[in-house]
């Protein structure tokens, strides 16, 4: 099956690069920018003329979500740096699969990169998940000593050694909230029953079953089906995602729970990225980085704006007893992953 996804994949993609390159670049108002990329491939003597090497990038995201708009931006800045030597296919919106197709793709080398929750990764190295636990992070600023830890330096190399992929880096994710169709959540104790969607990972199953919900693990990309038909009775995420799913149109209250300041990890096929040349990756980790900085400062901005935002299109906000959220979670959590995180891991972020 990776064979014929591959096969598949690369017979459109060889010839979308060009006019998704063409069409992104007057949709942002760079024609001239590509256009003379392209003019002087096509001015190269036939010989010197080589396919270029197409990074396939994948994610669940919504088009319109801003990590899809931060794959957009990388895309751009490698295809100017390189020279468009490099192309960034970019398929957000699940086109290609679920968060796990899209995960095993990489695996096979069928995707190049994907970005997914600590929690889903745990799926190949468990240890992971410890990073989108609950409470765990007491702010971004904590969050962001994570790069540099000797924690995650030790589970970056477990996932290449194991599993051929690499971590490539790490952006923020925003704090998560839950959102309700007709239920005004005031403390963990309304949640006794409720059909809450979390991502299909054990550690949002878990905290589900620590405040007393019943967890529901459906795709993103069902989400808002689900929600509409009353399938579930709420779901949780970041603010930036909420609203570029459109939820406020099928949720009515938002509770501010801040429950998960989530990290994201870019992954991707060590195999393919381990065959390009030193000056290639550099200019793809480059743009990754700058893609990065660049999406972290917009999600900070639109979480002071997307208050009033879904405000105006009748969210109800809901301010809760947090530490009646927290309390369970940071109590059960702990001791139910401890033969996964190790026994000090925990303490050991709590420190950082």
């Amino acid at each position: 099956m990776a064979a014929i996804a591959r096969a598949a994949i690369s017979a459109v993609s060889e010839f979308r690069w060009l006019v998704k390159g063409l069409i992104m670049a007057i949709t942002k108002r760079k024609f001239v920018t590509y256009g003379a990329l392209m003019a002087s491939y096509l001015a190269a003597p036939a010989v010197l003329r080589a396919q270029p090497t197409v990074i396939r990038w994948a994610d669940e995201l919504p088009s319109s979500s801003t990590q899809s708009q931060m794959i957009e931006r990388i895309g751009r800045h490698v295809a100017e740096r390189s020279g468009g030597r490099l192309i960034v296919e970019s398929f957000p919106n699940g086109q290609l699969g679920s968060g796990r197709d899209v995960l095993e793709s990489v695996l096979s080398g069928a995707i190049t990169v994907t970005s997914n929750g600590p929690a889903a990764l745990g799926s190949l190295v468990p240890q992971l998940s410890i990073l989108e636990a609950p409470y765990i992070w007491r702010d971004t600023e904590h969050l962001a000593r994570l790069s540099s830890s000797h924690l995650f330096a030790s589970l970056k190399k477990q996932f290449v050694t194991s599993h051929g992929v690499r971590i490539i880096n790490v952006s923020y994710y925003g704090k998560r909230h839950i959102t309700t169709g007709n239920t005004e959540l005031r403390t963990v104790a309304d949640m006794r029953g409720f059909r809450l969607r979390v991502p299909p990972a054990e550690v949002y199953k878990a905290m589900a079953s620590a405040w007393g919900a019943r967890a529901s693990p459906i795709n993103f990309n069902e989400l808002y089906i689900a929600l509409s038909q009353g399938a579930i009775d709420g779901q949780e995420n970041p603010l930036p995602t909420i609203a570029g799913a459109k939820l406020a149109e099928v949720q009515k209250y938002l509770i501010l729970t801040g429950h998960i300041i989530a990290p994201r990890l870019i992954i991707a096929n060590d195999d393919f990225f381990s065959k390009l040349s030193k000056s290639d990756w550099e200019i793809f980790e480059e743009s990754v980085s700058n893609g990065i900085e660049w999406q972290n400062i917009e999600f900070a901005r639109q979480e002071q704006t997307l208050l009033d935002d879904l405000k105006h299109q009748g969210m109800i906000v809901v301010e809760p007893d947090v530490e009646s959220f927290r309390e369970p979670v940071v109590q059960s959590l702990p001791i139910t992953f401890q033969k996964i995180w190790g026994e000090k891991t925990w303490d050991s972020i709590v420190d950082l």
